[in-house]
């Protein structure tokens, strides 16, 4: 049984304050960064690609870009915080000890972690958003993104801060020490970043392309690019679907494994 009350929004909140409190070396690398990979990517090495074509239509590869650097910043969001953030207030700074201390309850802690890394996903990626907007304004007309359904985004990205925060707590609840981290970067997120439809289309894959289907960061970009372009289709449906299904299988799995591991 797991009861979750009010203590999970005190948990958050904690972390909200620590996090604006150093506000300025948060947001500066959410900001520099897709500037870097829109200029070295999208401008750099997009100038030799040609004839790309996405949702039946020709577009130009930064176009395309664009939205992949917003799913990749939710999934960068809140798999870092869930990671090495819960993973050191947890075990070295003794931060869930003294929350457990108070009327807050080990769920209440766990999920106000995994809310608060689905809220970096939101921060980070709307910060990434809007600096491929206003690039769009000043510089790069052709990465403006005009369709109605780009206001999506940023529910979207929370949904998928979730998810990804809900999948890292799982390996915070199993590493035995913070460099074990190295395992599931590399052997997950890695793959994800280059494979997961940000930086090319996957039917790019060939054969291949259904083992895409299988990787979280797929369905985020999928449907953020839809929701930024305009493109929606049946793909956005499952998209969806997968998200709601996989954040709610492993936020139960994250609460029971977390669980067991803090109360040895």
């Amino acid at each position: 049984m797991i009861n979750i009350d009010r203590g999970a929004v005190a948990v958050w909140r904690r972390n909200a304050d620590v996090f604006f409190k150093t506000w300025k070396t948060n947001f500066l690398p959410s900001i520099f960064e897709p500037l870097l990979y829109l200029v070295a990517m999208g401008l750099g090495f997009g100038g030799l690609v040609v004839g790309l074509r996405y949702a039946g239509q020709p577009i130009e590869y930064i176009r395309f870009l664009a939205p992949g650097l917003i799913s990749i910043s939710a999934m960068y969001g809140g798999f870092f915080e869930c990671t090495y953030g819960s993973f050191v207030r947890m075990h070295y700074q003794k931060t869930f000890d003294a929350m457990v201390a108070t009327p807050v309850s080990l769920e209440d802690v766990i999920t106000g972690e995994i809310m608060w890394g689905a809220t970096k996903s939101l921060i980070n990626s709307t910060i990434v958003l809007v600096v491929i907007m206003v690039m769009g304004w000043l510089l790069f007309p052709e990465i403006l993104f005009t369709a109605p359904t780009v206001l999506l985004v940023p529910p979207i990205t929370f949904l998928a801060g979730l998810m990804f925060a809900s999948i890292a707590m799982i390996f915070t609840a199993l590493v035995p020490n913070i460099d074990s981290f190295n395992y599931p970067f590399f052997l997950l997120i890695t793959p994800m970043f280059l494979f997961g439809g940000t930086f090319f289309p996957i039917s790019q894959l060939g054969a291949a392309e259904p083992l895409a289907y299988i990787l979280p960061l797929t369905h985020s970009s999928v449907l953020i690019r839809d929701m930024s372009l305009g493109t929606l289709s049946y793909i956005d449906t499952i998209a969806t679907v997968y998200i709601l299904l996989m954040t709610a299988a492993t936020f139960y799995l994250a609460i029971r494994l977390m669980k067991k591991r803090l109360t040895k």
